[in-house]
């Protein structure tokens, strides 16, 4: 998923850019004194991405030019910070990074600008392990060019920091029999699956504790009912006495490399 080409004006500047909160590159090559700085991504939270649906996270960044250079002209110059899994920021440039597919800039000053774009994710191209779900590095690409378009500078940088990347997980319910006499046993039913990013669909995510909650009619604070751990498969099953009228729902918490989930609610009529 490699970023496009830029363009721009004196207002605004087009481009290709990423991640997270870093500080200025430590340049690995020759260096282009161009600084990016007080990026924020998805503000601050982590990327959960499903199956196949393509993820655009905001992203918001500063950038400071060496003298001779300025946000007027986007042309000479270009930075691209990104997310990488290899083991130096120049390998990971071109071995699965994850960019930024635009970006815009408005001017601070001659030198400076504030920039904002939208990461993009597709699970289909740019994620092809479930050993993906983890925390990404962080680089970035710096370059200078002559008046003819040769490239005059280059550098590659490790940041500090990561951007932690997760798989999106979901939940359904059913609650059965409906309607159901008061005192008599209702059984609760569902699924726990979260995205694979091999398969491309969604799969059991089994041995987690789900949270099997109960909104009484009329009222509109949910309240854990007990603690469920679902099946190797994902399969979510408990039994509960039927007392009110009221809505059930089973909510995950999450995990390092998987989203939270809440299922819909499941209306329950008590006779």
């Amino acid at each position: 998923m490699k970023a496009g080409s830029r363009t721009g004006t004196a207002a605004a500047i087009v481009g290709a850019l990423a991640l997270s909160v870093f500080s200025a590159p430590t340049a690995q090559a020759a260096g282009t004194g161009i600084t990016v700085s007080s990026v924020v991504i998805n503000g601050g939270r982590p990327i959960v991405v499903g199956a196949s649906d393509v993820k655009t996270p905001p992203v918001t960044f500063r950038v400071a030019l060496p003298s001779g250079y300025n946000t007027a002209d986007p042309f000479p110059w270009h930075a691209e910070p990104f997310l990488y899994h290899d083991t130096t920021a120049a390998r990971g440039a071109d071995n699965g990074g994850l960019y930024m597919e635009s970006y815009t800039c408005y001017e601070e000053s001659t030198r400076a600008a504030r920039c904002e774009g939208e990461l993009r994710i597709d699970p289909r191209y740019g994620l092809d392990a479930n050993g993906d779900a983890t925390t990404w590095k962080i680089g970035v690409i710096a370059r200078l060019f002559t008046s003819s378009g040769g490239l005059k500078a280059e550098e590659y940088a490790t940041l500090s920091g990561g951007v932690q990347v997760k798989r999106w997980a979901k939940a359904t319910v059913n609650a059965s029999p409906e309607p159901v006499a008061k005192g008599r046993t209702l059984t609760v039913t569902g699924s726990l699956k979260r995205a694979d990013w091999v398969k491309h669909a969604y799969t059991g995510y089994g041995s987690q504790s789900v949270k099997l909650q109960f909104r009484k009619k009329g009222t509109s604070v949910y309240s854990t009912v007990k603690t469920v751990t679902a099946r190797s498969t994902g399969a979510l099953k408990t039994t509960v006495t039927a007392s009110a009228d009221g809505y059930w729902r089973w909510t995950f918490g999450g995990t390092s490399t998987t989203g939270t989930a809440t299922s819909s609610a499941d209306f329950v009529d008590v006779l």
